[in-house]
Protein backbone atom coordinates (compact mmCIF):
# COMPACT_ATOMS: atom_id res chain seq x y z
CA UNK A 1 0.00 0.00 0.00
CA UNK A 2 1.35 3.55 -1.10
CA UNK A 3 1.92 5.39 2.63
CA UNK A 4 2.67 9.10 2.40
CA UNK A 5 3.26 9.64 5.83
CA UNK A 6 4.24 7.75 9.38
CA UNK A 7 3.29 9.18 12.57
CA UNK A 8 6.04 7.42 14.89
CA UNK A 9 4.27 7.37 17.87
CA UNK A 10 0.87 8.09 19.27
CA UNK A 11 -0.49 7.05 23.14
CA UNK A 12 -4.53 8.76 22.22
CA UNK A 13 -5.27 7.02 18.83
CA UNK A 14 -5.48 3.51 19.77
CA UNK A 15 -6.65 3.28 23.34
CA UNK A 16 -4.58 0.94 25.50
CA UNK A 17 -2.15 0.79 22.95
CA UNK A 18 1.09 2.30 22.14
CA UNK A 19 1.00 2.61 18.66
CA UNK A 20 2.54 4.27 15.10
CA UNK A 21 0.20 5.53 12.24
CA UNK A 22 0.03 5.11 9.14
CA UNK A 23 -1.44 7.94 6.26
CA UNK A 24 -2.61 6.89 3.10
CA UNK A 25 -3.51 8.88 0.17
CA UNK A 26 -6.71 9.13 -1.92
CA UNK A 27 -11.04 9.71 -0.43
CA UNK A 28 -14.52 9.66 -1.40
CA UNK A 29 -15.13 12.52 0.21
CA UNK A 30 -14.25 16.47 0.52
CA UNK A 31 -15.35 17.24 4.13
CA UNK A 32 -14.23 21.40 4.07
CA UNK A 33 -13.10 20.51 7.94
CA UNK A 34 -10.26 18.15 6.21
CA UNK A 35 -6.97 18.05 8.23
CA UNK A 36 -5.47 16.14 5.21
CA UNK A 37 -6.54 18.05 2.31
CA UNK A 38 -3.24 17.33 0.60
CA UNK A 39 -3.79 13.71 0.76
CA UNK A 40 -7.58 13.99 -0.65
CA UNK A 41 -6.55 16.49 -3.12
CA UNK A 42 -3.46 15.56 -4.36
CA UNK A 43 -1.93 12.54 -3.03
CA UNK A 44 0.29 12.12 -6.07
CA UNK A 45 2.27 15.12 -5.03
CA UNK A 46 2.84 13.85 -1.70
CA UNK A 47 6.26 11.95 -0.76
CA UNK A 48 5.68 8.04 -0.43
CA UNK A 49 7.56 5.87 2.00
CA UNK A 50 8.54 2.34 0.86
CA UNK A 51 6.83 0.03 2.36
CA UNK A 52 10.41 -1.82 3.11
CA UNK A 53 11.07 1.46 5.55
CA UNK A 54 7.73 0.41 7.04
CA UNK A 55 7.97 -2.53 7.57
CA UNK A 56 11.62 -2.00 8.65
CA UNK A 57 10.19 0.26 11.25
CA UNK A 58 7.93 -2.04 12.27
CA UNK A 59 10.42 -4.49 13.05
CA UNK A 60 12.35 -2.31 14.86
CA UNK A 61 9.61 -0.97 17.25
CA UNK A 62 8.17 -4.62 17.95
CA UNK A 63 7.85 -5.00 21.87
CA UNK A 64 7.91 -0.82 22.05
CA UNK A 65 4.44 -0.50 19.89
CA UNK A 66 2.21 -2.74 20.44
CA UNK A 67 -0.48 -1.33 17.90
CA UNK A 68 -0.64 -0.05 14.41
CA UNK A 69 -3.56 2.75 13.45
CA UNK A 70 -3.99 3.03 9.30
CA UNK A 71 -5.53 6.58 8.44
CA UNK A 72 -6.01 8.96 5.41
CA UNK A 73 -7.57 10.29 2.86
CA UNK A 74 -9.71 7.27 3.30
CA UNK A 75 -8.15 3.47 3.67
CA UNK A 76 -10.94 1.11 2.58
CA UNK A 77 -10.56 2.92 -1.39
CA UNK A 78 -7.18 1.36 -1.51
CA UNK A 79 -7.20 -2.26 -2.83
CA UNK A 80 -4.08 -3.90 -0.81
CA UNK A 81 -5.77 -2.46 2.42
CA UNK A 82 -5.95 -6.10 3.48
CA UNK A 83 -2.98 -6.87 2.41
CA UNK A 84 -1.59 -4.55 4.34
CA UNK A 85 -2.84 -5.52 7.11
CA UNK A 86 -2.23 -9.34 7.08
CA UNK A 87 1.70 -8.38 7.11
CA UNK A 88 0.80 -6.11 9.99
CA UNK A 89 -0.96 -8.68 12.19
CA UNK A 90 2.12 -11.05 11.05
CA UNK A 91 4.69 -8.71 12.67
CA UNK A 92 2.62 -9.29 15.74
CA UNK A 93 0.67 -5.53 15.68
CA UNK A 94 -2.65 -4.99 16.62
CA UNK A 95 -4.29 -2.81 14.00
CA UNK A 96 -6.92 -0.18 14.20
CA UNK A 97 -9.01 1.77 11.05
CA UNK A 98 -10.01 4.90 10.39
CA UNK A 99 -12.76 5.58 7.90
CA UNK A 100 -14.97 7.18 6.98
CA UNK A 101 -17.74 3.99 6.41
CA UNK A 102 -18.42 4.88 2.42
CA UNK A 103 -17.03 1.63 2.14
CA UNK A 104 -19.45 -1.21 3.82
CA UNK A 105 -18.61 -3.86 2.28
CA UNK A 106 -14.86 -3.87 2.39
CA UNK A 107 -15.15 -2.80 6.25
CA UNK A 108 -17.16 -6.20 6.85
CA UNK A 109 -14.75 -8.06 4.84
CA UNK A 110 -11.78 -7.24 7.00
CA UNK A 111 -14.36 -7.47 10.13
CA UNK A 112 -15.26 -11.20 8.77
CA UNK A 113 -11.85 -12.31 8.60
CA UNK A 114 -10.81 -10.69 12.15
CA UNK A 115 -8.43 -8.38 10.77
CA UNK A 116 -9.40 -5.75 12.88
CA UNK A 117 -8.56 -4.87 16.32
CA UNK A 118 -10.30 -1.37 16.20
CA UNK A 119 -12.65 0.66 13.82
CA UNK A 120 -12.80 4.62 14.40
CA UNK A 121 -16.40 6.10 11.90
CA UNK A 122 -16.04 9.47 11.53
CA UNK A 123 -20.36 10.46 11.27
CA UNK A 124 -20.54 13.96 9.59
CA UNK A 125 -23.50 15.21 10.56
CA UNK A 126 -27.38 13.88 10.59
CA UNK A 127 -28.10 12.43 7.49
CA UNK A 128 -30.21 15.49 6.30
CA UNK A 129 -26.77 17.40 6.43
CA UNK A 130 -24.42 14.71 5.45
CA UNK A 131 -24.09 16.00 1.64
CA UNK A 132 -23.10 19.47 2.98
CA UNK A 133 -20.59 17.86 5.81
CA UNK A 134 -18.56 15.78 4.04
CA UNK A 135 -19.00 17.51 0.50
CA UNK A 136 -19.82 15.55 -2.01
CA UNK A 137 -23.75 16.65 -2.90
CA UNK A 138 -24.87 13.09 -3.63
CA UNK A 139 -23.92 11.03 -0.68
CA UNK A 140 -25.75 7.42 -0.12
CA UNK A 141 -26.33 8.21 3.42
CA UNK A 142 -27.90 4.56 3.08
CA UNK A 143 -24.00 2.99 2.78
CA UNK A 144 -22.68 4.91 5.90
CA UNK A 145 -25.91 3.49 7.93
CA UNK A 146 -25.29 0.09 7.08
CA UNK A 147 -21.28 0.79 8.52
CA UNK A 148 -23.09 1.65 11.60
CA UNK A 149 -25.00 -0.76 11.97
CA UNK A 150 -22.01 -3.21 10.95
CA UNK A 151 -20.18 -2.18 13.81
CA UNK A 152 -23.13 -2.15 16.61
CA UNK A 153 -23.78 -5.52 15.74
CA UNK A 154 -20.45 -6.66 15.86
CA UNK A 155 -17.88 -7.76 18.90
CA UNK A 156 -15.67 -5.41 17.53
CA UNK A 157 -14.08 -2.29 19.69
CA UNK A 158 -15.61 0.77 17.65
CA UNK A 159 -15.80 4.29 18.34
CA UNK A 160 -18.16 6.86 16.08
CA UNK A 161 -17.05 10.45 16.18
CA UNK A 162 -17.96 14.03 15.12
CA UNK A 163 -15.58 16.66 14.30
CA UNK A 164 -17.78 19.71 15.52
CA UNK A 165 -17.98 22.55 12.58
CA UNK A 166 -19.78 25.61 13.29
CA UNK A 167 -22.51 25.66 10.46
CA UNK A 168 -22.41 22.14 9.71
CA UNK A 169 -24.49 20.60 13.07
CA UNK A 170 -27.23 22.21 14.16
CA UNK A 171 -28.95 21.33 17.42
CA UNK A 172 -31.47 19.44 15.21
CA UNK A 173 -28.42 17.96 13.76
CA UNK A 174 -27.09 16.57 16.95
CA UNK A 175 -30.48 15.17 17.92
CA UNK A 176 -30.83 13.55 14.80
CA UNK A 177 -27.54 11.78 15.15
CA UNK A 178 -28.41 10.85 19.03
CA UNK A 179 -31.59 9.01 17.60
CA UNK A 180 -29.29 7.16 14.73
CA UNK A 181 -26.52 6.23 16.93
CA UNK A 182 -28.86 5.46 20.18
CA UNK A 183 -27.16 2.94 22.38
CA UNK A 184 -23.64 3.28 20.63
CA UNK A 185 -20.67 2.07 22.89
CA UNK A 186 -18.13 5.00 22.72
CA UNK A 187 -19.22 8.14 20.61
CA UNK A 188 -16.81 11.49 20.53
CA UNK A 189 -17.64 15.53 19.40
CA UNK A 190 -13.89 16.47 18.47
CA UNK A 191 -13.24 20.06 18.60
CA UNK A 192 -12.39 21.49 15.17
CA UNK A 193 -8.75 23.16 14.85
CA UNK A 194 -7.46 25.38 12.19
CA UNK A 195 -4.52 24.70 9.95
CA UNK A 196 -2.61 25.46 7.03
CA UNK A 197 -3.62 22.06 5.74
CA UNK A 198 -7.54 22.51 6.11
CA UNK A 199 -9.47 22.20 2.82
CA UNK A 200 -11.85 25.55 3.86
CA UNK A 201 -10.05 27.99 6.11
CA UNK A 202 -13.26 29.90 6.47
CA UNK A 203 -14.53 26.83 8.69
CA UNK A 204 -14.65 27.79 12.37
CA UNK A 205 -15.28 25.36 15.59
CA UNK A 206 -17.84 25.24 18.68
CA UNK A 207 -16.72 26.90 22.22
CA UNK A 208 -16.30 24.25 24.84
CA UNK A 209 -19.83 25.31 25.91
CA UNK A 210 -21.27 24.93 22.64
CA UNK A 211 -19.67 21.67 22.44
CA UNK A 212 -21.27 20.66 25.77
CA UNK A 213 -24.51 21.97 24.90
CA UNK A 214 -24.45 19.23 21.83
CA UNK A 215 -22.98 16.40 24.09
CA UNK A 216 -26.47 17.66 26.39
CA UNK A 217 -28.53 17.30 23.35
CA UNK A 218 -27.03 13.37 22.63
CA UNK A 219 -26.80 12.51 26.43
CA UNK A 220 -30.30 11.00 26.42
CA UNK A 221 -29.63 8.21 23.30
CA UNK A 222 -26.15 8.31 24.04
CA UNK A 223 -24.93 7.76 27.83
CA UNK A 224 -21.28 8.05 27.43
CA UNK A 225 -20.72 10.76 25.09
CA UNK A 226 -17.16 12.65 25.36
CA UNK A 227 -15.46 15.21 24.51
CA UNK A 228 -12.07 14.93 22.96
CA UNK A 229 -9.72 17.91 22.19
CA UNK A 230 -10.84 21.12 23.96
Amino acid sequence: MVIHGLNKLTLLDFPEHTACTLFCGQCNFRCPFCQNSSLVIDPDSEPVIPWETIEAFLVKRKGLLTGVCITGGEPTLRPDLRDTIVRIKELGYKVKLDTNGYMPDVLEELIDEKLLDMVAMDIKSSRDSYARACGIINVDTERIGKSVTLLMNSSITYEFRTTMVRGLQTDEDMRSIGAWLRGAKRYYLQHYEDSDLVMDRSMKGFSKDEMEHAADIVRGDIPGVKLRGI
